[in-house]
């Protein structure tokens, strides 16, 4: 491990099954569309309507993505009379997301400090 890395001590030995599991959770974030939804949804609950008007995606698109995140046990659906309303159910998502974005923020000042001194 690289020189200054800490790892939280923890049980370091992953099955293939448990890797494939943590590898799919990536894969469901690695779509931009489905994370501009998860954002979108944040903590209100919307219809695929909504998301639409929302995102500026169409609504094949959207359903697509929710489907995908529904199947994932990232959000939920409720329907209301003719409408489907869903909803965030995973909050590990929001936090996996903020310490990424914290990364990426850090690596982002550090780089525009660099080429500010260009």
């Amino acid at each position: 491990m690289a020189k200054g890395v800490k790892r939280k001590a923890k049980d370091k030995e992953l099955s293939d099954e448990a890797l494939e599991m943590i590898a799919g959770r990536f894969r469901l974030l690695a779509e931009p569309m489905r994370l501009k939804i998860l954002h979108t949804l944040g903590e209100q609950e919307m219809n695929v309507g909504e998301l639409v008007a929302a995102t500026g995606a169409n609504q094949a698109n959207i359903s697509k993505h929710l489907g995908i995140l529904y199947d994932a046990g990232a959000v939920a659906r409720r329907k209301e009379g003719l409408t489907v309303n869903y909803r965030v159910v995973d909050p590990t998502i929001f936090d996996l997301c903020d310490v990424v974005c914290s990364r990426l923020k850090t690596q982002f000042d550090r780089h525009r400090v660099v080429f500010s001194k260009l």
